[in-house]
C-alpha cells in the first residue's frame, strides 16, 4: 500500500483573509506531522481570490517553521513564471533552513489566467517550450559546480534538493521517465489521461542516482466525516468553487450547501463530477473502499490528499480520518 501526503491550497473562506488561511494550513501541517503524513505540499496560483499559496516558497517556509518533522514542499511551482535561478535559491534557502524536509515540484502551466501570467513578467511566448531546458538548469544549479560555471545558486549549490515533475497529460510523464524523476498526477481535478500517463511513465523510465525506479505520487480529494450525509455536505464547497471557476466567478472558498440542487444546471453537474472523479465522500469506511480500489487500478506508491472545506475544524476531521483510513489499509496489507 502507498503512502499518504497533504496537498493544501491554503483555501481563503468567504468571511476570512489570507492571514488566516495561512494560518490554517501550518496547523493542519502540524497535526499531518502527528497523523503519520509523509508530506505536506502546498500548490502555486495566482490572481485567485480564494487562494492564499500564490508566494509559495514564503508558504513553504512558514510551514517548515511551524513544523519539525514532515516533509514540505510545493506540489507545484509553477515554472513558466519563474527564472529558474530564481527558483533554486529559493528552494535552497528553504533546505539550508529546514535541510532534509524540502521538496520540489514543478509544473509547466502558469497557474493562473494569461493576463496574469503576463504581469509575472515573463515571457509566455515560448515558455512552455522552454519547460523541459528550465528543469534540468535547476538540477545544475542544485549539483556540483563546474570549473568556470559562472552563475551559482547560493544558497542551492550542492544541496541535491528533491525535485519531481507533475503533470496532467502524458508530456509531464514522458520528461519525468527521461529524468528519472519522481512523477505526480494532478488526478485530483484533472483525472482523464492518469491511466495512460502512468503506464508511459512507467514504460520509459530511466533510473538516475535519486530515483533508481518509477515512483508514482496521484492526488485525490478525500471529504471525510463521522456521517456520510456530513461529509456531502462538506464536499458542496468544493463542488460550488468548480462552477463558480467554470462560470469567470471564482472567489473566496463558499460555505457548504444542504443541497447543490438549483445551483447548477445539468451540464455543469457533469462537467465537475468529471473533474472530481477522484473523490472519495462519506465515512471513513466509504473512504477506504473508495481508496482502495483507485489504488489497486492504479499501482501509485503514493497517494497526495486534497480535501477543500470551508469549516477549519472539519477540514482537520476529514484529514485526523483519512489518516486513520491510512493506516488500517496499509495495517491490512502487512498482515
Amino acid at each position: 500500500m502507498p503512502v499518504f501526503s497533504v496537498l493544501d491550497l491554503a483555501p481563503i473562506v468567504q468571511g476570512s483573509d489570507a492571514g488566516q488561511a495561512l494560518r490554517n494550513s501550518r496547523d493542519l501541517a502540524r497535526h499531518a506531522e502527528a497523523w503519520g503524513y509523509k508530506r505536506f505540499w502546498l500548490a502555486e496560483h495566482h490572481n485567485m481570490t480564494g487562494i492564499a499559496s500564490s508566494a509559495t516558497a514564503v508558504a513553504i517556509g512558514f510551514v517548515a517553521e511551524g513544523t519539525s518533522t514532515i516533509r514540505v514542499g510545493a506540489g507545484g511551482i509553477m515554472l513558466p513564471n519563474h527564472a529558474p535561478l530564481v527558483v533554486a535559491e529559493q528552494f535552497g534557502t528553504l533546505e539550508s533552513l529546514y535541510p532534509g524536509r524540502i521538496d520540489l515540484a514543478l509544473g509547466r502551466a502558469p497557474g493562473t489566467d494569461q493576463a496574469t501570467a503576463r504581469a509575472l513578467r515573463r515571457d509566455f511566448s515560448n515558455s512552455a517550450d522552454r519547460y523541459p531546458q528550465d528543469v534540468m538548469e535547476i538540477q545544475r544549479y542544485f549539483g556540483t559546480a563546474e570549473p568556470g560555471q559562472a552563475v551559482r545558486a547560493v544558497p542551492g549549490e550542492g544541496l541535491n534538493v528533491p525535485m519531481w515533475i507533475l503533470g496532467s497529460s502524458l508530456f509531464g510523464a514522458q520528461l519525468a521517465a527521461h529524468l528519472g524523476l519522481p512523477f505526480g498526477f494532478a488526478s485530483h481535478f484533472a483525472p482523464t489521461h492518469l491511466m495512460e500517463a502512468l503506464k508511459l511513465y512507467r514504460a520509459l523510465f530511466k533510473p538516475s542516482p535519486t530515483c533508481p525506479r518509477p515512483y508514482v505520487l496521484a492526488g485525490y480529494n478525500v471529504f471525510a466525516a463521522d456521517s456520510a450525509a456530513e461529509a456531502r455536505r462538506l464536499f458542496t464547497s468544493a463542488q460550488q468553487q468548480f462552477v463558480l471557476l467554470r462560470r469567470g466567478q471564482a472567489g473566496p472558498l463558499p460555505p457548504p450547501r444542504d443541497s447543490m440542487d438549483g445551483f447548477w444546471t445539468p451540464a455543469e453537474k457533469f462537467g465537475v463530477e468529471q473533474m472530481l472523479a477522484c473523490t472519495a465522500v462519506g465515512t471513513p469506511d466509504m473512504v477506504e473502499e473508495s481508496l482502495r480500489t483507485f489504488i489497486e487500478e492504479t499501482g501509485v506508491d503514493e497517494v497526495i490528499v486534497a480535501g477543500q472545506i470551508f469549516d477549519h475544524r472539519a477540514r482537520l476531521r476529514s484529514f485526523e480520518l483519512m489518516a486513520e483510513v491510512g493506516r488500517k489499509l496499509n495495517g491490512a496489507a502487512k498482515a
